[in-house]
């Protein structure tokens, strides 16, 4: 079942969460067709409006992981949606398969980002980890317009219920369609096939000439931003990978030079 926009609807939780002293934590409730969607909502510290970010967690589960990652976002000057595409449809964590009816939780949270009060009245910025890749290809060829710029680590670039030999050697049909500047960002170990389907997207989107950059890491691993063994390069990579993240978002995202609405 679709979407639509007047049919969505958010109900706060009445309690905040406070982060610190910089961000707030607000858990909320998106209403997606029959699907209630559990969320969060990052807000920066002063007054808005913010530059809106969406973000789609990867398919090991919506953690403290991707809360710290959505806290840091906010420390950034975004306001940071994040919604739970696993739990309102009760997904266990790590599923191989791609359930396409989540494809309309994650629009529905981009509908409601949209409205927030302290939401500019802007294209949103997007990041996504790993399977939120294929959420921002997907998501991108339908509401490109909404879409300012995308952000993905180690983010799927094809369907992952596409047959082996396409997930071997070939990207998902979007690469050809979408115009939404894309950054990826891999751990230089991470998984080949990784590195291979976000090589092929990169050359694919640049002979289109969309914007896209390849941002590599030596030295660094799978998830090397959030493990617990971290090695002292890993540290800096996530360091560097935050801060290259945020560069990119607001240079395609229409606000002046401190982030904020022009």
């Amino acid at each position: 079942m679709k979407t639509s926009l007047f049919a969505l609807f958010f109900a706060f939780v009445c309690q905040n969460v406070l982060a610190g002293d910089t961000v707030t934590l607000k858990k909320i409730s998106i209403q997606s067709g029959d699907i209630e969607v559990p969320a969060e909502i990052a807000t920066p510290k002063g007054n808005g409006p913010f530059p809106p970010v969406l973000y789609i967690h990867a398919k090991r589960g919506y953690d403290e992981v991707d809360q710290r990652h959505i806290t840091t976002l906010a420390e950034q000057g975004f306001l940071v949606l994040a919604p739970d595409w696993q739990s309102g449809r009760f997904i266990e964590r790590w599923p191989s398969a791609h359930n396409p009816a989540t494809e309309d939780d994650v629009e529905a949270a981009l509908n409601t980002l949209q409205k927030l009060p302290d939401a500019c009245k802007i294209p949103v910025g997007y990041v996504g980890y790993s399977r939120g890749g294929y959420y921002s290809i997907r998501l991108a060829a339908k509401r490109g317009k909404d879409i300012a710029a995308i952000a993905n680590y180690a983010g799927h670039m094809q369907n992952p219920n596409a047959p082996e030999p396409e997930q071997l050697f070939s990207v998902a049909p979007e690469i050809a369609q979408i115009t939404t500047p894309m950054l990826f960002l891999i751990g230089e170990q991470d998984y080949e096939l990784r590195r291979m389907n976000g090589g092929r997207a990169f050359y694919a989107l640049y002979e289109r000439g969309v914007p896209v950059e390849m941002q590599y890491y030596p030295l660094a691993r799978r998830a090397f931003d959030f493990r617990n063994d971290q090695s002292p390069e890993e540290k800096i990579a996530t360091k560097h990978a935050r801060e290259r993240v945020k560069a990119w978002l607001l240079k395609y995202m229409k606000v002046d030079k401190n982030g904020k609405c022009s």
